[in-house]
């Protein structure tokens, strides 16, 4: 049976409880299976149940499509471009590691953690989306990432600071958005005050080359590893919307302190 019905003025779709199932066992990203519904509710209607017929078909349209070009040099020396399928063919968690399931669990971190007196529910299910736009096809590769940089950052002499980051920065007419991720070896005062000044110097440096500082979001999240027993690690977030309004004298104190390397 394929469902008809009167146009409602916006985007509509009709799944069975089976397919519903199936996309969120596909992707494992509610922004990613929302994404997928604005996009079939485009498209020609389907049977009821034929809706994994449609996801791979759209699947094996997003591998067969050419990578979308941009200016690696806008994130700095040593950017690469890396494409991956909005709908990949394989389930997301496929690689049987659990490193797919970092980003889920910064998720729940965020999801859980105590709101500072300026921070509003809202700001927490904006700020829970953006990170949740982490592409599917590139979370496991990300986590790994994320479990290497935290060993690593560990190894660091007594009295010493490690930090290890990388970042993502995703252009679309609507804005760009930079995602980075940061391991330094311990949590207090001045390793938060760092880490904002870092955030806030790669926002602003984007902004400055891409020409579009109003249109831009910067999430950067710095995991610490957590010596308690109760979990692995510590999550601190900074999110920053539009122009950085720093200063010349700030910037020039924020890029002694962070200077721009290849793997920045």
């Amino acid at each position: 049976m394929v469902p008809t019905f009167e146009p409602i003025g916006m985007p509509a779709l009709t799944l069975t409880r089976r397919d519903w199932d199936f996309l969120f066992d596909q992707l494992r990203s509610t922004t990613a299976v929302l994404d997928y519904l604005f996009r079939a509710a485009g498209e020609m209607p389907v049977a009821l149940g034929d809706e994994p017929v449609r996801y791979y078909e759209l699947a094996a349209a997003d591998a067969a499509a050419p990578p979308v070009d941009i200016d690696t040099e806008l994130v700095g020396p040593g950017g690469r471009r890396f494409s991956t399928p909005l709908l990949p063919q394989v389930p997301a968690g496929a690689g049987q590691t659990n490193a797919h399931l970092v980003i889920r669990y910064v998720l729940e971190d965020v999801a859980t953690s105590m709101l500072r007196d300026a921070i509003s529910e809202s700001d927490r299910l904006t700020v829970l989306a953006d990170l949740d736009r982490l592409p599917v096809g590139m979370r496991e590769e990300w986590g790994q990432l994320l479990f290497d940089m935290l060993d690593d950052v560990q190894q660091a002499p007594d009295g010493q600071v490690m930090w290890r980051s990388r970042r993502q920065l995703h252009q679309e007419e609507a804005g760009d958005r930079q995602m980075i991720f940061v391991c330094a070896t311990r949590f207090d005062k001045y390793v938060e005050a760092s880490f904002g000044s870092y955030i806030m110097l790669r926002h602003h440096q984007v902004g400055e080359r891409t020409g579009r500082p109003d249109s831009l979001c910067s999430v950067g999240v710095m995991l610490t590893p957590n010596h308690s027993g109760s979990r692995p690690w510590d999550t601190t977030l900074v999110r920053v919307l539009g122009p950085s309004h720093l200063t010349s004298e700030q910037v020039a104190e924020f890029e002694e302190l962070w200077p721009q390397s290849g793997n920045a």
